[in-house]
């Protein structure tokens, strides 16, 4: 009989270790590498030669503070707006022919890395231009446009421009040329990581846009 009952045993023993070790690697697996802004800057500032990675500043300026028109400022911008859009690069959402070749060679570390980096960096301010068109600019940013429920731009991006962490961009002070190039990417499906924006750029007038991209150069 005893004997009979000690396989039973050791059964249940193997079983009550095996779930007890399950429950242990469960408990204590390993937390998601934490995003290392240091990485990120030596990243950002002089790319990675032997994986082919040009330096990010060559496009978008030191510290994310870009001098072309047509690239983006991303000093300041929020970490995860980042980390999205360097993973929607990826994809045929975004396609870019510049930034879908590099952000294919960065590893989901690096883009953690460089967006904690970008994110902590000061954005230096721009300014409107035209000042026929930045008051319809500003109409449009606090008010929208009720007749082709275009709703307001400070609503998602904040009436400073500061936009929401994890949720809308930062666009105070981005360039005229890059804002107006996004919006119309958008309106045009070049562009299709926002349905939102996609509805609301479709909307919009080509001289609405250029206004609101005025207005927006000009936040602080």
């Amino acid at each position: 009989m005893k004997r009979a009952f000690l396989p039973f045993l050791k059964s249940i023993s193997i079983t009550i270790l095996a779930l007890s070790s399950a429950a242990y690697a469960t408990e204590h697996a390993a937390a998601p590498a934490k995003a290392d802004p240091a990485k990120g800057e030596a990243l950002y500032s002089n790319g990675d030669a032997a994986r082919g990675i040009v330096a990010c500043a060559s496009c978008h300026g030191a510290a994310g503070n870009s001098t072309i028109s047509v690239n983006p400022k991303l000093a300041g911008q929020h970490e995860a707006y980042i980390s999205k859009q360097l993973d929607n690069f990826k994809g045929p959402d975004r396609n870019n022919a510049i930034m879908t070749t590099f952000s294919g060679l960065l590893s989901a570390d690096d883009a953690k890395n460089v967006a904690a980096y970008l994110a902590l960096q000061k954005s230096k301010p721009g300014s409107a231009k035209n000042k026929d068109i930045v008051e319809l600019g500003k109409q449009i940013y606090r008010g929208g446009i009720a007749e082709k429920n275009v709703p307001a731009c400070a609503g998602c991006h904040s009436p400073n421009g500061a936009g929401i962490p994890a949720q809308y961009p930062r666009i105070a002070g981005q360039h005229q040329d890059y804002t107006i190039a996004q919006l119309t990417n958008f309106r045009t499906g070049l562009r299709k990581n926002s349905t939102q924006m996609t509805t609301i750029s479709k909307r919009m007038s080509d001289d609405e846009m250029k206004a609101v991209a005025d207005y927006v150069a000009g936040l602080k």
